[in-house]
């Protein structure tokens, strides 16, 4: 019987102690998810009322927007490109609806080339038709390569956006020491983060469902970012950068 109870207190001890494991990883990916949102809507809101910004034209022309902050490249010889982010997308079939609850993103990705040292950027992607948005839907896509990328127009070339957005399926923007560029990303590759998504949402829960459905709360965090992306949507004149500020009801 005291072998017993000792087995017995050593199975709680060892259930308990991976129950508090998983309590506290839960805990660092809600809060880390919490700071992507906030910071993909700092982020966003440079691009939109910057020195250097996107017209909020262009941005009703997106289907969907992805917010990636701190992407990061460990570089000596062989670099390798990691990023946590956002994705969120109108809703409606035609896209001409409300923005969408966030689902989480990871970009990922190598290049070759002689560099040295630890960089972030800041990206930002806008995805500029249907088919662009189904890829990103699904599982894992090469940007370059299953998917075209173009550099996004800022300042005077923002006049041809208009048949660039119909060509390109996504526009990439990248932020470097504070200032907006259009960049290219060819061979990286962009998934959902459906572990985060399960933690942040408390269930099983596919991007797709998240971001199209229409029938996901949003969550607490992510109504800032929302609310400045609605706002910029609606503003009538171009040349007047949002405010950030949804009134609620």
């Amino acid at each position: 019987m005291a072998e017993t109870e000792r087995e017995r207190i050593e199975v709680e001890r060892e259930v308990n102690a991976i129950r508090e494991e998983r309590r506290k990883e839960v805990a660092e990916i809600h809060q880390k998810d919490s700071d992507r949102l906030r910071e993909s809507r700092a982020i966003l809101r440079e691009l939109l009322s910057g020195k250097a910004h996107i017209s909020n034209s262009l941005l009703r022309q997106a289907k969907c927007v992805i917010v990636i902050p701190s992407v990061k490249k460990l570089a000596s010889g062989f670099g390798m490109k990691y990023g946590r982010g956002v994705m969120t997308c109108r809703l409606g079939e035609e896209f001409q609806g409300t923005w969408s609850a966030p689902s989480m993103y990871a970009l990922e990705g190598g290049n070759f080339g002689f560099q040295i040292g630890l960089q972030a950027t800041d990206l930002v992607l806008l995805v500029m038709n249907d088919r662009g948005v189904d890829s990103l839907l699904g599982s894992k896509v090469k940007l370059g390569g299953d998917m075209s990328v173009a550099a996004g127009p800022m300042g005077r070339a923002m006049e041809v956006s208009t048949d660039l957005a119909m060509r390109a399926k996504l526009l990439a923007y990248s932020r470097t020491h504070g200032i907006f560029v259009g960049v290219a990303l060819d061979g990286s590759t962009v998934r959902p983060d459906n572990h985060a998504n399960e933690v942040l949402y408390g269930r099983d829960i596919t991007a797709r469902e998240i971001v199209r459905s229409g029938t996901v709360a949003v969550p607490r965090d992510a109504r800032p970012l929302l609310e400045l992306l609605e706002e910029s949507v609606h503003v009538a004149s171009e040349g007047a950068p949002p405010q950030g500020h949804v009134q609620q009801h």
